[in-house]
């Protein structure tokens, strides 16, 4: 389905994307009956059988009718390669084939936003909209909400390897954590995951699907977003593109708010003439407002991984032979639960690369499963695990800009990945301790040879020509439409996109700087809590309005 049938093309909100955010934002505009809103996605409905499957996520990365596909420019300081960049092109978007690891990052992420800028970005004023959206199976507490619609559970399958791995992390001296979401994120557990029974919780599926049929909520996808429709300064509407290559105009008597993602939503603001002004005229694109910073102060985590081959112990090579697959799928079908079931990592480790390091400034993905390409280059299972190493808070900076005023072509990307000495000075110290972790004594009785860097690689520079080699995006992209106080950002704390009206942003392209975790949640908190700030500002309006009304017929 493509949407409702419409015949009236005015509504009072247009979103564009929906994504982590703008599926979040959507339920919650919608809740006033009143309110009248459009939801437009560039991809299909999230029917595909692998999107609901956890371990499906490794189906969908490459799948050119639900991801966008994207890829980087050759990158300088990667001996020029170009990295894949996969991006939900569906309803849920990201959300819908993501990993599924709930993270909301460090206190200090969010209280440096606060302290540079962003005034009531706080983590105390953000704990509160975490806990609103979160249904969490281990109930209620200071740092967990229950009945809301972002559903947070424990991992259903524990390898006897993952319990040995995180028995190796703490005799490396990683303390054990049971809740990243918690008091404090440094040591080593088992994630939180958006999974429910062996489904994939997506945003879709979490914050849309119990609000479809509301009749004020208009759904369009395969809605190709063209341009934000401006008379002067103020967004009016959104022109968007059928598959059959017809154009619709969409008017917005509020306002329009782009949830795009980090990718989509500085491409749709540049060809809506908001940007860089010489970038946009050389392209033929009538400029609205000036801003220098779109498209800029890019950020991503990129991610390395070290790989160890094991005996003895069951990894996804043994459960992937014919038989144990037809066990697990039975499994799956009927208990929700054995391989399929599996998220991109269930195990995680948050640590400090240095004792000078005031707080985890690396992350580890964990799991029983390693692989190979042969020769026809298909991946392959191997006898081994897998820990892919991030550093969390990278100082490089990349960018993305249109290559082209069409909207249908991808734009620009230059993530930039360890252009500063800091970057990589990082991840070799990241590598090494993870490399460390392997070693440690409760592993030997198992412990094969290293399947990746290899016992060749020992020095800095091996190591960082390595990560150079085979560093991959770990798909947390932010930072493209800056928010701040100050004139050069993008995005005013509430959202407003500056130098305009009726024009808001809501997804993880605002972040000032990455969070030091995952990022889905946080886009879904960006959602919410712009719906509020709308819903709110709206109610103070028609109140102003009413009041002196009151008085009149009083008197």
């Amino acid at each position: 389905m493509r949407g409702r049938a419409m015949g009236n093309q005015d509504y009072d909100f247009i979103i564009v994307g929906a994504g982590s955010a703008g599926c979040a934002l959507a339920a919650r505009l919608t809740r006033e009956a009143s309110h009248r809103v459009l939801l437009l996605e560039a991809g299909p409905r999230d029917r595909h059988p692998m999107v609901s499957v956890p371990l499906g996520f490794a189906m969908l990365m490459k799948h050119p009718k639900l991801n966008w596909c994207y890829e980087t420019e050759p990158e300088p300081h990667m001996n020029g390669r170009r990295m894949a960049w996969p991006r939900g092109k569906l309803l849920g978007g990201s959300s819908a084939i993501n990993g599924m690891v709930y993270i909301r990052g460090q206190r200090e992420d969010y209280d440096g936003w606060a302290a540079n800028g962003c005034p009531g970005w706080a983590w105390e004023d953000v704990l509160p909209w975490f806990l609103r959206s979160e249904h969490n199976v281990n109930g209620a507490s200071e740092w967990h909400g229950t009945g809301g619609p972002l559903w947070v559970d424990n991992p259903v399958n524990r390898y006897p390897l993952t319990e040995l791995y995180i028995q190796a992390c703490v005799e490396e001296g990683i303390p054990y954590n049971d809740d990243f979401n918690g008091p404090r994120q440094e040591g080593v557990g088992y994630y939180q995951l958006n999974i429910r029974r062996g489904r994939r919780q997506s945003a879709a599926h979490c914050f849309l699907a119990p609000c479809r049929q509301r009749p004020n909520l208009h759904l369009v996808t395969e809605a190709l977003a063209e341009r934000v429709l401006f008379e002067g300064r103020r967004a009016t509407g959104v022109r968007y593109r059928r598959p059959d290559g017809s154009t619709v105009e969409a008017r917005a008597r509020g306002e329009v708010i782009l949830c795009g993602g980090t990718v989509n939503s500085p491409q749709l603001l540049e060809l809506s003439g908001i940007g860089q002004s010489e970038r946009l005229q050389t392209l033929g694109i009538p400029v609205v407002h000036e801003a220098p910073e779109v498209g800029e102060n890019l950020q991503d985590h990129l991610t390395v991984n070290v790989q160890q081959g094991f005996h003895g112990l069951t990894t996804f090579y043994e459960e992937t032979r014919p038989l144990a697959m037809a066990r697990n799928l039975f499994h799956y079908l009927t208990r929700g639960r054995g391989l399929l079931a599996h998220p991109a990592a269930e195990v995680g480790v948050f640590f400090r690369t240095s004792e000078e390091v005031e707080r985890p400034d690396a992350q580890i993905h964990f799991a029983p499963a390693a692989g190979e390409y042969n020769e026809r280059g298909t991946m392959v299972t191997v006898p081994g695990t897998t820990a892919t190493v991030c550093l969390l808070r990278p100082t490089s900076r990349g960018w993305i800009h249109l290559g082209s005023a069409d909207p249908a072509r991808p734009p620009v990307i230059r993530a930039n990945y360890l252009a500063t000495d800091h970057d990589r000075q990082g991840i070799v110290a990241a590598i090494r301790r993870t490399r460390a972790i392997y070693q440690a004594p409760s592993l030997a009785p198992y412990r094969t040879e290293e399947i990746r860097p290899g016992r060749h690689r020992q020095t800095d520079e091996e190591l960082l020509e390595f990560a150079r080699e085979i560093g991959e995006s770990v798909y947390h992209p932010v930072g493209t439409c800056r928010m701040g106080s100050n004139e050069g950002a993008v995005v005013a704390p509430d959202f407003k996109v500056h130098g305009v009206e009726g024009l808001r942003v809501a997804d993880a392209s605002i972040m000032p700087t990455l969070l030091s975790g995952n990022t889905h949640a946080a886009c879904v908190l960006f959602g919410e809590r712009c719906g509020e700030m709308i819903l709110t500002e709206r109610r103070r309006r028609s109140r102003s309005v009413l009041q002196p009304r009151t008085i009149r017929e009083s008197a």
